[in-house]
């Protein structure tokens, strides 16, 4: 949904300027042949999920703050991003042949860990939002009897569906599957669905979109690290995208990116190989 000035408009869809990132000649040489062979790091991206990644009022450029550290991350590599908008469920069996990498405010779990590798670099927890002043009067929890709208593939829809089978067959609580992130949030402010639920940050950006349509429900819940996943066991790839990622923390671009977006209360000042504290 559109900004509700032109001032918002602009400093929401304008990314943090990363150009006075350098290439870092140690990190660089670390890197297989497989990504710089075509000079570009290729990053599989759901450009549905403002503030994380979403298009800019043209309906053709990326923008967000993953969209940012992609392009910081391919510069400290000495390699040119290029980002390709993917429906979120596709990007994970795509890693590795399709893209070198995905983006995508992608919580890690124990089962994606199975299918790729993961470098850390973000907290977020879940949010439930409702119409302006919850007008089914829904509790956080007790979900039963509701329609919850989600994005495919995401772990609140994981999260709902566990809430749905909990449910009394007098109470059922509906799932409502949709392929873009707007998409749901659409779907609480039309009517058509009670709640959504969605990453913090993600629920943060499309209320504050909505023109007090929507509001938050309750507290943050279930906080958890996301990563940037990587094709399985390519360990090379793994510790130059650390490198990266750690180099951009260590010298401010990282926190520099996450306030320009306002999300710097989920930021790590540690980027991890596949970690085992996964929140």
């Amino acid at each position: 949904s559109a900004a509700s000035s032109d001032s918002e408009s602009s400093s929401n869809t304008t990314g943090y300027d990363v150009s006075g990132v350098t290439k870092d000649d140690d990190i660089a040489a670390m890197l297989p042949e497989s990504v710089t062979k075509d000079g570009k790091l290729t990053v599989g991206m759901d450009t549905s999920y403002a503030p994380a990644e979403f298009l800019a009022e043209d309906g053709k450029t990326p923008v967000g703050y993953d969209v940012d550290m992609s392009k910081a991350i391919a510069q400290t590599l000495g390699l040119k991003p290029k980002i390709v908008s993917s429906m979120f469920d596709t990007i994970v069996p795509s890693i590795g042949s399709k893209y070198d990498l995905g983006i995508t405010a992608m919580t890690i779990t124990e089962e994606r860990l199975q299918s790729v590798d993961f470098v850390s670099y973000y907290r977020a927890g879940s949010t439930w939002a409702v119409q302006k002043g919850n007008p089914k009067k829904l509790d956080t929890s007790d979900m039963c009897g509701a329609k919850i709208a989600v994005q495919t593939g995401t772990v609140q829809e994981d999260e709902a569906n566990k809430i749905a089978k909990g449910c009394k067959a007098d109470k059922k609580a509906e799932v409502m599957s949709y392929k873009r992130q707007a998409e749901a949030a659409t779907a609480v402010a039309t009517g058509k669905a009670d709640v959504f639920y969605a990453d913090s940050p993600v629920a943060g950006y499309a209320i504050s979109q909505t023109d007090g349509q929507l509001e938050a429900l309750g507290d943050v819940e279930g906080v958890a690290k996301q990563g940037i996943a990587i094709k399985k066991g390519d360990q090379q790839l793994d510790e130059a995208v650390q490198k990266a990622v750690q180099k951009l923390m260590d010298d401010g671009t990282y926190m520099k990116i996450l306030k320009h977006w306002g999300v710097e209360s989920g930021a790590l000042d540690k980027a991890e190989i596949n970690p085992t504290d996964l929140n």
